[in-house]
């Protein structure tokens, strides 16, 4: 009884065991071979269109590198799980031998003990028939064939994969950086945007403050203008010519001269002056503006006839300091006027003498002869001619030499 129950107790552990093997090494083949089928179809007969519309984007370098190293690490993982089995294998071994001694011993010591030679023999056969149907078999070339071909499926199935995976991580990328781009784009449209309303905004600002100050200086300027009527204005403490000028807007000139006063006078406190209107601004403005031009003009002229004087002076002297005894003989005058009558020859003569000139005067059947000089030569007497004619003081322009 003990015999039987020990000997059913190994045999059930060690079928316990060989099932658990069994069902270890069908879970590696079955993980190795799985390959589903949509992806194998996606692989083995990708479509025209769908190459077409997803161009293969990624290295043919680095898909082979990649494969390399997924082959290399599938290797080590199946290296690894038949290390494991071998071990396990080797374990159960171990305690199938370790089990099957203890049986025998414990059938060797029950035989010894209560049971005759015969059953000893026949439970020693029995235990070594156990013993070789738990033995495990062997794998056949066949079977290590079928395994090597669904390994090399399945590495396929993982390389069609692992270009899928690239392909689609490539059109991720693509889509980023388009989309990234795009992004940028709207962005620096926007900016170009912001900045050009800030601008237009700008613009705006500076145009109406323009206007502003241009409205402004307009009505500055039309509170200073002169009055459209003369007015009469009381001096107050503080007044001055030049004060009041630049309260109308009007030339100190204007002003003086509208009170008939210097420019330069001081007022007065409760003196009464006159405002003069616009219009009489204008009018003032406009003569202030002849005469000055009138006065240029005639210190341009008296300029021009001072060096034109000085001129024929220098020219005067120069001829005198050249006239030789070898000249003509007699002497040379400039004749200047031949009054009517003595009176209006004498009002002459002062007229040159007193320009510093040597007058003297001839009675002829014509009237009375106006003679500037002598000059001893001829040269000297033409230089004395343009000199009179010249001299603004005299202000005669028919003199002629004189030979007598």
């Amino acid at each position: 009884m003990n015999f039987s129950r020990q000997a059913l107790l190994g045999i059930g552990m060690i079928l316990g065991g060989s099932v658990m093997l069994y069902a270890m090494v069908q879970q590696i083949g079955d993980s190795s071979n799985e390959q589903p089928a949509p992806t194998s179809a996606m692989v083995d007969t990708p479509s025209t269109e769908q190459a077409a519309a997803q161009p293969l984007t990624t290295d043919i370098e680095t898909e082979k590198r990649i494969l390399a190293q997924k082959q290399k690490e599938r290797a080590a993982r199946v290296a690894e799980q038949e290390k494991r089995a071998q071990q396990f294998l080797t374990e159960q071994e171990a305690a199938e031998a370790e089990a099957l001694a203890k049986a025998r011993a414990e059938s060797q010591q029950y035989v010894a003990n209560s049971a005759p030679v015969v059953d000893e023999t026949e439970s020693t056969e029995a235990a070594k028939e156990v013993a070789k149907d738990l033995t495990v078999q062997p794998r056949t070339d066949s079977e290590s064939a079928a395994d090597d071909k669904r390994s090399s499926d399945a590495e396929q199935q993982k390389a069609a994969q692992a270009q899928q995976e690239a392909k689609r991580q490539a059109e991720i990328k693509a889509e980023a950086a388009a989309k990234k781009l795009a992004d940028s784009k709207k962005a620096a449209e926007a900016k170009k945007q912001a900045e050009a309303k800030t601008q237009a905004e700008a613009k705006k600002q500076a145009e109406a403050l323009a206007e502003q100050k241009r409205i402004a200086a307009e009505a500055a300027k039309a509170k200073k203008e002169p009055p459209k009527s003369p007015s009469d204005y009381e001096v107050k403490r503080g007044d001055g010519l030049i004060k009041l000028a630049r309260q109308y807007n009007m030339p100190v000139e204007v002003l003086a001269q509208a009170n008939n006063i210097s420019p330069l006078s001081s007022l007065q406190l409760g003196q009464n002056i006159t405002i003069p209107s616009r219009a009489q601004v204008q009018r003032l403005e406009r003569e202030a503006a002849a005469a000055e031009a009138q006065r240029q003009k005639e210190a341009a002229l008296a300029k021009k006839t001072a060096e034109a004087k000085r001129e024929a002076q220098q020219k005067l002297s120069e001829a005198r300091k050249e006239v030789k005894e070898t000249d003509a003989k007699g002497s040379f005058g400039v004749q200047v006027a031949l009054a009517n009558d003595q009176n209006r020859a004498d009002d002459l003569v002062k007229k040159f003498q007193a320009a510093g000139y040597q007058v003297k005067t001839s009675r002829t059947s014509r009237g009375v002869r106006v003679v500037v000089g002598p000059e001893r030569g001829k040269i000297a007497a033409l230089a004395l001619k343009d000199k009179i004619n010249s001299d603004p003081k005299v202000n005669t322009t028919g003199a002629w030499v004189l030979y007598w």
